[in-house]
Protein backbone atom coordinates (compact mmCIF):
# COMPACT_ATOMS: atom_id res chain seq x y z
CA UNK A 1 0.00 0.00 0.00
CA UNK A 2 1.08 3.71 -0.68
CA UNK A 3 1.54 6.34 1.89
CA UNK A 4 -1.60 7.82 1.12
CA UNK A 5 -3.84 4.58 0.55
CA UNK A 6 -4.43 4.53 4.85
CA UNK A 7 -5.83 7.48 4.67
CA UNK A 8 -9.47 6.86 3.27
CA UNK A 9 -11.63 5.97 6.13
CA UNK A 10 -14.95 5.65 4.57
CA UNK A 11 -15.16 2.95 2.19
CA UNK A 12 -16.24 4.63 -1.21
CA UNK A 13 -19.93 2.71 -1.99
CA UNK A 14 -22.28 3.65 -4.92
CA UNK A 15 -24.30 5.53 -2.05
CA UNK A 16 -21.23 7.86 -0.68
CA UNK A 17 -20.28 8.35 -4.73
CA UNK A 18 -23.62 10.06 -5.61
CA UNK A 19 -23.67 12.55 -2.78
CA UNK A 20 -20.52 14.16 -4.06
CA UNK A 21 -20.61 17.29 -5.46
CA UNK A 22 -18.29 20.31 -6.08
CA UNK A 23 -16.63 21.72 -2.70
CA UNK A 24 -14.20 23.81 -4.26
CA UNK A 25 -14.15 25.76 -7.08
CA UNK A 26 -10.88 28.10 -8.39
CA UNK A 27 -12.25 30.33 -11.29
CA UNK A 28 -9.59 32.25 -12.07
CA UNK A 29 -8.29 30.67 -15.42
CA UNK A 30 -8.39 32.25 -18.32
CA UNK A 31 -8.85 29.52 -20.71
CA UNK A 32 -9.69 25.23 -20.89
CA UNK A 33 -7.99 23.14 -18.69
CA UNK A 34 -6.36 20.70 -20.73
CA UNK A 35 -4.41 18.34 -18.39
CA UNK A 36 -3.75 17.98 -14.72
CA UNK A 37 -1.89 15.38 -12.83
CA UNK A 38 -1.89 14.56 -8.67
CA UNK A 39 1.84 13.64 -7.54
CA UNK A 40 1.73 10.13 -6.17
CA UNK A 41 3.16 10.57 -2.53
CA UNK A 42 2.47 13.94 -2.32
CA UNK A 43 -0.51 15.89 -2.26
CA UNK A 44 0.11 18.28 -4.92
CA UNK A 45 -1.56 18.61 -7.88
CA UNK A 46 -0.75 20.77 -11.34
CA UNK A 47 -2.94 21.62 -14.13
CA UNK A 48 -2.37 23.11 -17.87
CA UNK A 49 -4.52 25.54 -19.04
CA UNK A 50 -5.23 27.27 -22.58
CA UNK A 51 -3.91 30.72 -21.18
CA UNK A 52 -0.66 29.45 -21.37
CA UNK A 53 -0.20 28.67 -17.43
CA UNK A 54 0.86 25.71 -15.27
CA UNK A 55 -0.74 25.93 -11.39
CA UNK A 56 0.58 24.19 -8.55
CA UNK A 57 -1.76 23.47 -5.94
CA UNK A 58 -1.85 21.36 -2.56
CA UNK A 59 -4.73 19.90 -2.54
CA UNK A 60 -4.71 19.21 1.61
CA UNK A 61 -4.98 23.07 2.23
CA UNK A 62 -6.83 23.46 -0.98
CA UNK A 63 -4.77 26.45 -1.99
CA UNK A 64 -2.60 27.45 -5.41
CA UNK A 65 1.06 27.58 -4.74
CA UNK A 66 2.40 28.93 -7.61
CA UNK A 67 1.37 29.80 -11.17
CA UNK A 68 4.29 29.12 -13.92
CA UNK A 69 3.50 30.77 -17.52
CA UNK A 70 4.80 29.30 -20.55
CA UNK A 71 3.85 32.23 -23.28
CA UNK A 72 6.29 31.12 -25.33
CA UNK A 73 5.39 27.54 -25.99
CA UNK A 74 1.70 27.20 -24.46
CA UNK A 75 0.99 23.83 -22.76
CA UNK A 76 -1.14 21.18 -23.80
CA UNK A 77 0.08 17.97 -21.24
CA UNK A 78 1.86 17.98 -17.82
CA UNK A 79 2.84 14.78 -15.95
CA UNK A 80 4.90 15.15 -12.64
CA UNK A 81 8.00 13.13 -12.36
CA UNK A 82 8.62 11.33 -9.36
CA UNK A 83 9.57 14.63 -7.63
CA UNK A 84 6.69 16.80 -6.60
CA UNK A 85 7.58 19.90 -7.69
CA UNK A 86 9.39 19.07 -11.42
CA UNK A 87 6.97 18.03 -14.09
CA UNK A 88 7.20 17.20 -18.14
CA UNK A 89 5.04 19.26 -20.28
CA UNK A 90 4.18 19.46 -24.05
CA UNK A 91 3.85 22.55 -25.48
CA UNK A 92 1.06 23.76 -27.79
CA UNK A 93 2.31 26.71 -30.02
CA UNK A 94 2.04 24.43 -33.26
CA UNK A 95 5.46 24.68 -34.04
CA UNK A 96 7.95 23.14 -31.55
CA UNK A 97 6.64 19.85 -30.49
CA UNK A 98 9.85 19.00 -28.14
CA UNK A 99 8.53 17.55 -24.19
CA UNK A 100 10.41 20.38 -21.37
CA UNK A 101 11.10 18.88 -18.22
CA UNK A 102 10.57 22.32 -15.68
CA UNK A 103 11.34 22.67 -12.09
CA UNK A 104 8.16 24.88 -10.98
CA UNK A 105 10.65 25.17 -7.64
CA UNK A 106 12.60 27.89 -9.57
CA UNK A 107 11.21 28.22 -12.87
CA UNK A 108 14.12 26.69 -15.03
CA UNK A 109 14.05 24.50 -17.65
CA UNK A 110 15.96 21.26 -17.08
CA UNK A 111 15.84 19.24 -20.36
CA UNK A 112 14.09 19.80 -23.58
CA UNK A 113 13.54 16.05 -25.38
CA UNK A 114 12.77 16.88 -28.97
CA UNK A 115 11.63 14.27 -31.62
CA UNK A 116 8.33 14.45 -32.17
CA UNK A 117 6.69 16.53 -35.37
CA UNK A 118 3.29 17.53 -34.30
CA UNK A 119 0.69 17.34 -31.88
CA UNK A 120 1.83 15.49 -28.69
CA UNK A 121 -1.63 13.30 -27.34
CA UNK A 122 -0.59 11.22 -25.37
CA UNK A 123 2.15 11.42 -21.82
CA UNK A 124 2.73 8.63 -19.26
CA UNK A 125 5.54 8.28 -17.16
CA UNK A 126 6.70 5.29 -15.33
CA UNK A 127 6.96 4.77 -11.24
CA UNK A 128 9.83 2.93 -11.59
CA UNK A 129 12.86 4.39 -13.34
CA UNK A 130 12.96 7.97 -15.04
CA UNK A 131 11.73 6.54 -18.21
CA UNK A 132 8.63 8.45 -19.95
CA UNK A 133 6.20 7.53 -22.84
CA UNK A 134 4.77 9.93 -25.53
CA UNK A 135 2.59 9.58 -28.55
CA UNK A 136 1.83 12.35 -31.10
CA UNK A 137 0.06 12.96 -34.36
CA UNK A 138 3.12 12.01 -36.42
CA UNK A 139 2.37 8.70 -35.89
CA UNK A 140 5.37 7.51 -33.02
CA UNK A 141 5.16 6.82 -29.94
CA UNK A 142 8.83 7.58 -28.19
CA UNK A 143 10.27 6.22 -25.40
CA UNK A 144 12.56 8.71 -23.42
CA UNK A 145 14.92 8.64 -19.99
CA UNK A 146 15.01 11.75 -18.35
CA UNK A 147 18.38 12.22 -18.47
CA UNK A 148 19.01 12.20 -22.07
CA UNK A 149 17.91 14.71 -25.04
CA UNK A 150 17.27 12.15 -27.51
CA UNK A 151 14.69 9.32 -27.42
CA UNK A 152 16.06 5.95 -26.36
CA UNK A 153 12.74 4.09 -28.59
CA UNK A 154 10.42 4.87 -30.82
CA UNK A 155 7.24 2.93 -31.97
CA UNK A 156 5.01 3.46 -35.19
CA UNK A 157 1.35 3.31 -35.00
CA UNK A 158 -1.02 3.63 -37.54
CA UNK A 159 -3.55 6.44 -36.31
CA UNK A 160 -3.85 8.52 -32.93
CA UNK A 161 -2.19 6.83 -30.44
CA UNK A 162 -3.06 6.56 -26.49
CA UNK A 163 -0.36 5.64 -24.22
CA UNK A 164 -0.17 4.86 -20.59
CA UNK A 165 2.64 2.75 -18.25
CA UNK A 166 0.93 0.21 -15.08
CA UNK A 167 1.36 1.39 -11.66
CA UNK A 168 4.18 -0.82 -11.59
CA UNK A 169 5.86 0.29 -14.48
CA UNK A 170 6.40 -2.85 -15.77
CA UNK A 171 4.31 -2.68 -18.64
CA UNK A 172 2.74 -0.06 -20.92
CA UNK A 173 -0.03 -0.29 -23.19
CA UNK A 174 -0.48 1.63 -26.60
CA UNK A 175 -3.82 2.25 -28.12
CA UNK A 176 -4.52 2.83 -31.13
CA UNK A 177 -7.47 1.65 -34.48
CA UNK A 178 -8.79 -0.46 -32.02
CA UNK A 179 -7.01 -2.56 -30.55
CA UNK A 180 -4.81 -2.22 -27.77
CA UNK A 181 -1.08 -3.73 -27.74
CA UNK A 182 0.41 -4.28 -24.60
CA UNK A 183 4.66 -4.39 -24.14
CA UNK A 184 7.12 -5.30 -21.83
CA UNK A 185 8.83 -2.12 -20.22
CA UNK A 186 12.01 -3.83 -20.29
CA UNK A 187 11.88 -5.27 -23.50
CA UNK A 188 9.27 -3.66 -25.62
CA UNK A 189 11.56 -3.69 -28.78
CA UNK A 190 10.41 -7.77 -28.92
CA UNK A 191 7.23 -6.23 -30.13
CA UNK A 192 3.41 -6.89 -28.12
CA UNK A 193 3.42 -9.55 -25.98
CA UNK A 194 -0.63 -9.28 -26.37
CA UNK A 195 -2.51 -7.40 -28.23
CA UNK A 196 -6.35 -6.87 -26.58
CA UNK A 197 -9.19 -5.67 -28.97
CA UNK A 198 -11.84 -3.25 -28.23
CA UNK A 199 -15.05 -4.94 -30.19
CA UNK A 200 -14.51 -2.78 -33.60
CA UNK A 201 -14.67 0.46 -32.03
CA UNK A 202 -11.72 1.81 -34.81
CA UNK A 203 -12.45 5.78 -33.88
CA UNK A 204 -9.21 7.70 -32.44
CA UNK A 205 -8.15 6.46 -29.68
CA UNK A 206 -8.15 9.31 -26.83
CA UNK A 207 -7.09 7.99 -23.17
CA UNK A 208 -5.49 4.60 -21.96
CA UNK A 209 -5.44 3.99 -18.33
CA UNK A 210 -4.53 0.82 -16.02
CA UNK A 211 -6.24 0.20 -12.38
CA UNK A 212 -4.31 0.72 -9.34
CA UNK A 213 -3.80 -2.85 -8.88
CA UNK A 214 -3.12 -3.31 -12.13
CA UNK A 215 -6.06 -6.14 -13.44
CA UNK A 216 -8.27 -3.28 -15.21
CA UNK A 217 -7.60 -0.87 -17.97
CA UNK A 218 -9.75 1.41 -19.78
CA UNK A 219 -9.81 2.97 -23.27
CA UNK A 220 -11.85 6.09 -24.24
CA UNK A 221 -12.62 6.99 -27.84
CA UNK A 222 -13.44 9.84 -29.77
CA UNK A 223 -17.04 8.35 -30.70
CA UNK A 224 -17.82 8.43 -26.56
CA UNK A 225 -16.84 5.22 -25.59
CA UNK A 226 -15.24 3.88 -22.39
CA UNK A 227 -13.84 0.08 -22.76
CA UNK A 228 -12.44 -1.42 -19.65
CA UNK A 229 -10.95 -4.57 -20.02
CA UNK A 230 -9.13 -7.38 -17.95
CA UNK A 231 -5.58 -6.18 -18.68
CA UNK A 232 -4.27 -9.65 -18.18
CA UNK A 233 -6.75 -11.96 -19.95
CA UNK A 234 -7.57 -9.24 -22.91
CA UNK A 235 -11.63 -9.78 -21.78
CA UNK A 236 -13.45 -6.96 -22.56
CA UNK A 237 -15.65 -6.38 -19.88
CA UNK A 238 -18.08 -3.25 -20.16
CA UNK A 239 -18.39 -0.51 -22.60
CA UNK A 240 -20.17 2.72 -21.03
CA UNK A 241 -21.11 5.25 -23.61
CA UNK A 242 -21.44 8.84 -23.41
CA UNK A 243 -21.73 11.58 -26.22
CA UNK A 244 -18.29 11.66 -28.89
CA UNK A 245 -16.32 14.31 -28.58
CA UNK A 246 -14.66 16.80 -31.25
CA UNK A 247 -10.80 15.52 -32.37
CA UNK A 248 -9.58 19.04 -30.57
CA UNK A 249 -11.01 17.58 -26.88
CA UNK A 250 -10.44 14.81 -25.08
CA UNK A 251 -12.67 12.50 -23.55
CA UNK A 252 -10.85 11.41 -20.00
CA UNK A 253 -11.84 8.58 -17.99
CA UNK A 254 -10.10 7.57 -14.43
CA UNK A 255 -10.94 4.56 -12.47
CA UNK A 256 -11.71 5.43 -8.56
CA UNK A 257 -8.17 4.20 -6.33
CA UNK A 258 -9.35 0.20 -5.82
CA UNK A 259 -11.22 0.09 -9.46
CA UNK A 260 -14.77 -0.55 -8.15
CA UNK A 261 -16.07 2.37 -10.11
CA UNK A 262 -15.08 4.48 -13.17
CA UNK A 263 -15.81 8.07 -13.81
CA UNK A 264 -15.57 10.28 -17.15
CA UNK A 265 -16.12 13.45 -18.85
CA UNK A 266 -18.55 13.57 -21.85
CA UNK A 267 -18.77 15.42 -25.30
CA UNK A 268 -21.85 17.63 -23.39
CA UNK A 269 -19.67 18.05 -20.33
CA UNK A 270 -21.50 16.19 -18.31
CA UNK A 271 -19.26 13.68 -15.35
CA UNK A 272 -21.04 9.98 -15.34
CA UNK A 273 -19.62 7.44 -13.18
CA UNK A 274 -20.42 3.42 -13.48
CA UNK A 275 -19.81 0.40 -11.41
CA UNK A 276 -17.53 -1.93 -13.06
CA UNK A 277 -18.91 -4.64 -11.16
CA UNK A 278 -22.48 -4.17 -12.38
CA UNK A 279 -21.50 -2.58 -15.83
CA UNK A 280 -24.66 0.26 -14.66
CA UNK A 281 -24.73 4.23 -14.04
CA UNK A 282 -23.96 4.71 -10.28
CA UNK A 283 -24.05 8.47 -11.05
CA UNK A 284 -24.22 11.40 -13.19
CA UNK A 285 -23.41 15.03 -12.83
CA UNK A 286 -25.06 17.29 -16.08
CA UNK A 287 -23.72 20.22 -16.81
CA UNK A 288 -24.01 23.42 -19.47
CA UNK A 289 -20.50 23.10 -20.66
CA UNK A 290 -20.30 21.78 -24.25
CA UNK A 291 -16.82 20.40 -23.77
CA UNK A 292 -15.68 16.88 -22.11
CA UNK A 293 -14.22 18.17 -18.55
CA UNK A 294 -10.61 16.52 -17.88
CA UNK A 295 -11.17 14.73 -14.52
CA UNK A 296 -8.81 12.89 -12.56
CA UNK A 297 -9.45 10.92 -8.99
CA UNK A 298 -7.08 11.98 -6.10
CA UNK A 299 -5.05 9.07 -5.01
CA UNK A 300 -6.21 7.20 -2.39
CA UNK A 301 -8.94 9.99 -1.19
CA UNK A 302 -12.15 10.26 -1.61
CA UNK A 303 -12.08 13.17 -4.15
CA UNK A 304 -12.15 13.49 -7.87
CA UNK A 305 -11.26 16.56 -9.85
CA UNK A 306 -12.67 18.10 -12.92
CA UNK A 307 -10.73 21.00 -15.01
CA UNK A 308 -13.25 22.79 -17.43
CA UNK A 309 -12.88 27.08 -17.67
CA UNK A 310 -12.63 26.17 -13.69
CA UNK A 311 -11.05 23.75 -11.82
CA UNK A 312 -13.85 21.72 -9.49
CA UNK A 313 -12.88 19.82 -6.66
CA UNK A 314 -15.61 16.95 -5.75
CA UNK A 315 -16.30 15.25 -2.47
CA UNK A 316 -18.81 13.46 -0.62
CA UNK A 317 -21.66 15.54 0.92
CA UNK A 318 -21.82 13.51 3.90
CA UNK A 319 -24.93 14.79 5.47
CA UNK A 320 -27.05 13.14 2.82
CA UNK A 321 -25.96 10.06 3.88
CA UNK A 322 -28.58 8.57 6.76
CA UNK A 323 -25.93 6.42 8.13
CA UNK A 324 -23.23 9.27 8.68
CA UNK A 325 -25.46 11.66 10.16
CA UNK A 326 -24.55 12.32 13.84
CA UNK A 327 -21.20 10.51 13.36
CA UNK A 328 -18.24 11.97 14.96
Amino acid sequence: MGEREDKVSLELSEEILQSMEVGMTFRDYNGRISSMDFHKTSSYLVTASDDESIRLYDVASATCLKTINSKKYGVDLVCFTPHPTTVIYSSKNGWDESLRLLSLHDNKYLRYFKGHHDRVVSLSLCSRKECFISGSLDRTVLLWDQRAEKCQGLLRVQGRPATSYDEQGLVFAVAFGGYIRMFDARKYERGPFDIFSVGGDTSDANVVKFSNDGRLMLLTTMDGHIHVLDSFRGTLLSTYNVKPVSSKSTLEASFSPEGMFVISGSGDGSVYAWSVRSGKEAASWMSTDTEPPVIKWAPGSLMFVTGSSELSFWIPDLSKLGAYVGRK
